[in-house]
């Protein structure tokens, strides 16, 4: 049972997805967390830094460790849990091959309507209040930002933005930054 309800959620966290997985992490958290209890929050904001740094798309990492942590935290052995993440994994990624395909072969003919064009209009805006929300929930009490925070942030953005410093580089001495400033 906890698989197939694992895999109703993640095709409806898939399916109601607007703007990447950055949109999609209030939706997740508010399932997995709020709902459901497969993990707690401070698991979420783990899974949120380990996604971030890893290869792949942010929700589909989520997705992947969320599908292993709920099977595993419900007693099940970690061969089970290793289904349930692929099974996470799988139903959310589903929803948007689906639909893809279908824009692919629709979007040719209807490129030019007004309607669509004021479809995207509608979205964009949207997608960026998704990500902003994301942005808000991971501020918590347990993720407090104190000043050695905000200086490597202050860094980061300026290095980024004014040097150009290419981001794996910046993961990587933001990490370093991290080890002197509070080890």
């Amino acid at each position: 049972m906890l698989f197939l309800h694992l895999f109703w959620v993640y095709i409806k966290i898939g399916l109601f997805n607007f703007g990447g997985g950055y949109a999609m992490l209030s939706l997740i958290q508010e399932e997995v967390v709020e709902r459901h209890g497969w993990i707690t929050m401070q698991e979420f904001t783990d899974i949120v830094a380990v996604s971030q740094m890893t290869p792949g798309p942010i929700g589909i990492n989520s997705a992947t460790y969320v599908g292993y942590m709920a099977v595993l935290n419900a007693g099940y052995p970690s061969s089970a849990a290793v289904l349930g993440s692929l099974l996470a994994t799988f139903a959310v990624c589903l929803p948007s091959f689906i639909l893809i395909s279908v824009i692919f072969y629709s979007f040719a003919r209807f490129r030019k309507s007004r309607y669509v064009d004021a479809a995207f209009r509608g979205l964009r805006p949207a997608s960026i209040g998704l990500i902003a929300a994301a942005a808000l929930l991971l501020m918590n009490h347990e993720n407090f930002i104190d000043y050695k925070s905000l200086l490597i942030f202050a860094a980061a953005f300026f290095l980024t933005w004014k040097c150009r410093v290419h981001p794996i580089l910046m993961i990587f001495l933001a990490g370093v930054a991290g080890l002197l400033l509070y080890w």
